[in-house]
């Protein structure tokens, strides 16, 4: 998913599947997401040597796209089978199809194969029931050693959200970190805060969201 300027209203799932309620969101838009790369992620990459990465709902491609640019090979998942067409889309316009692999996935019932310099989940939410404890353990496990879990999500709904659905879970980075029960000794905890990120609201209106950032990085074997 992406963090984007201009958020639609996170309205109650009007599908009786996630896969079916995220194609009929994306549908009922020419372009959901900005197309720009989340601003933590730019922030948090910055330094790295490009590798393999994979983008965990990756939406309309953005950051994919924008680590592709970077000399990135990424391979990138959604549940949307119509978010990944125009990911592909707009991949081939910024001449990166050739480093990009789009991948349809239910995260809560499979998971990419394979191992990864950089695993990025941003703004994993859903309004769908979605196993997101399993699925960031599942992130952790498939990150190669000296490699980077990257982690960043809301902490609540949008100011202008006066009827947010119930039952939907924001939790701190702390908690984040402490549910990948990753085991003592074999990784780097990098950045485990919030942020305050700029944004506008459906009638223009300048606002701002708070969310979390969480970074780790896999220790080597050989130290």
């Amino acid at each position: 998913m992406s963090d984007h300027t201009t958020a639609p209203t996170d309205t109650p799932p009007a599908a009786d599947s996630a896969a079916a309620f995220w194609d009929e969101r994306y549908t009922q838009s020419g372009r959901l997401w900005s197309g720009e790369p989340n601003a933590a992620l730019v922030r948090e990459t910055e330094g790295l040597a490009p590798g393999s990465a994979l983008d965990l709902g990756c939406g309309e491609g953005g950051d994919a796209i924008w680590l592709a640019r970077q000399g990135w090979r990424v391979t990138a998942t959604d549940i949307s089978r119509v978010a990944l067409g125009r990911a592909a889309e707009h991949a081939e316009r910024a001449q990166v199809a050739d480093r990009v692999d789009w991948l349809h996935h239910d995260l809560g019932v499979s998971f990419p194969a394979g191992g990864y310099d950089l695993v990025s989940a941003q703004f994993l939410h859903s309004l769908h029931e979605m196993p997101r404890e399993q699925i960031l353990r599942d992130a952790a496990a498939a990150v190669t050693e000296g490699g980077t879990l990257l982690i960043v999500g809301h902490m609540g709904f949008p100011a202008w959200e006066t009827a947010a659905p119930a039952g939907v879970d924001f939790p701190s980075p702390q908690k984040v970190l402490a549910s990948l029960d990753l085991p003592a000794g074999q990784w780097d905890v990098l950045v485990c805060d919030t942020h305050e990120h700029a944004l506008t609201g459906p009638e223009g209106e300048p606002s701002t969201r708070t969310n979390y950032t969480v970074k780790l990085r896999r220790r080597r074997s050989d130290g």
